[in-house]
């Protein structure tokens, strides 16, 4: 499983690249864009090709699923925080039949502790970011853990297998496939890892 994460600023072609990205068989889109207000994600939704719409998993504006056919929505860590003790209240104005839902997390721990049963849980840093300076790998083994966990932090086609060794379900992408020269094509060569 290959989820690839929206770089948080806009970059150059990013709508073009999403969209061959969508082409070659990307099933998870982490639309993460911090800066962006609801209209303005509505506006970037707008100039992706609609039949990949279910595809994206929004990490703000969660109500954009009422509006899109988007594959579901994602907590950031301090959202799950504060409102997962009440989901039936948080859920009740969104309409989630048949998304998915998924969550950050950093510590192993509070993802095995965590009682709300998640789709996918992300977890990081396993190893040392691409895209964030400083953000260093922790190398979780994660094999003792029965829950679908996507591994972040470092990813590269050369240590995928580094990902199945610690019992990671997959891997999220960030700066992996929008650092390269050549995104695509390093997407297709992660793709063929999990074939």
């Amino acid at each position: 499983m290959i989820v690839i994460i929206a770089p948080e600023n806009d970059i150059p072609n990013e709508i073009e690249i999403l969209n061959q990205l969508f082409q070659e068989g990307l099933e998870y889109y982490h639309l993460r864009k911090p800066d962006k207000d609801y209209q303005a994600h509505c506006d970037y939704l707008n100039k992706i090709d609609k039949q990949y719409h279910n595809k994206i998993v929004v990490h703000y504006h969660h109500e954009l699923v009422n509006d899109f056919n988007l594959k579901g929505i994602h907590f950031q860590e301090q959202k799950r925080i504060d409102n997962i003790d009440n989901p039936g209240r948080y859920f009740k104005n969104l309409n989630l039949f048949g998304k998915t839902i998924s969550s950050s997390f950093h510590e192993p721990k509070d993802l095995e502790d965590c009682y709300f049963e998640f789709d996918y849980h992300l977890l990081s840093p396993v190893f040392s970011s691409i895209s964030k300076e400083g953000y260093n790998g922790r190398g979780f083994n994660v094999n003792a853990i029965d829950k679908t966990i996507i591994g972040m932090g470092g990813v590269t086609v050369d240590n995928l297998p580094a990902f199945d060794t610690l019992g990671y379900n997959g891997v999220g992408v960030l700066g992996g496939i929008w650092k390269s020269d050549t995104p695509v094509a390093v997407f297709k060569k992660m793709k063929l890892h999990f074939k």
